[in-house]
């Protein structure tokens, strides 16, 4: 099959200047929890987050692979050239709505990607569910590919990190996290464009851990943008039908 145009048109814009991610400006990475970390576009021209958990597997959220598109992985060559690679199949759990996820109240925000192929010069990430209770201040890492500029499509691409905690009341359905520094109340880090799907760390004594997907965010004091509250689903309720997928796709996790 062809590549749409728009998927075309999405690569170009993500890599046709220097690309960072995470807006506010989040430590770039290469190694580390950054190893798990794909880029997924679209032929609508969107693009997302998504992390590596098997050889031929993703984890995303669901609002970003919905069906009626077509959707690759982009792999960088030793050239640091970019190739799409095929994705086999799709699966999105049967609890994700919408609507729920659009104002940014819970849902089951996940979905699979099966490769056709094993991703190239990546790591699967550990998967987990967050320590429980989850009590305010807990720290997190957000890693994706999103915009450091919200509207600028040419400042995402590349693998940036940001510590985040968590505020509100933080629980198996959702957390919200916010810079530790501006609290959600001025800019600061957080997810932003392209970040929709990234995976959410928490330290445990084996090491990062990946613990919830990137679903929405705000601007500060809750406004329209980033940089100031980011929204997880985390895999609390969800672990059990990413590992039942996984099996009927011959992947053990």
């Amino acid at each position: 099959m062809n590549i749409l145009p728009r998927m075309i048109a999405g690569l170009t814009l993500l890599l046709s200047v220097p690309a960072y991610a995470i807006v506010g400006g989040g430590a770039p990475l290469t190694e580390g929890v950054a190893r798990s970390i794909v880029t997924i576009v679209g032929s609508r021209g969107n693009f997302c987050t998504g992390a590596l958990i098997a050889p031929k597997m993703v984890v995303t959220a669901a609002h970003c692979v919905q069906p009626g598109a077509e959707y690759k992985i982009v792999e960088y060559g030793a050239d640091k050239q970019p190739s799409l690679q095929d994705v086999k199949s799709v699966a999105i759990h049967p609890g994700f709505n919408m609507q729920a996820m659009q104002a940014h109240r819970a849902t089951a925000d996940v979905a699979l990607l099966q490769l056709v192929a094993s991703a190239k010069g990546k790591m699967p990430a550990a998967l987990g569910m967050p320590t429980v209770p989850i009590a305010v201040g807990s720290r997190f890492t957000v890693a994706g590919i999103g915009v450091t500029v919200r509207g600028d499509g040419r400042s995402g691409g590349a693998v940036r990190v940001a510590g985040l905690v968590a505020t509100g009341k933080p629980g198996t359905l959702q957390i919200r996290l916010v810079d530790p520094v501006g609290q959600g109340a001025r800019d600061g880090l957080g997810a932003c464009t392209g970040d929709s799907g990234a995976p959410v760390f928490e330290d445990k004594e084996s090491g990062p851990v990946m613990v919830g997907l990137v679903s929405w965010s705000t601007g500060p004091n809750g406004s329209a943008g980033c940089g100031g509250m980011t929204g997880v689903t985390p895999l609390t309720l969800y672990r059990d039908w990413i590992v039942q997928t996984a099996q009927k796709w011959g992947a053990g996790l």
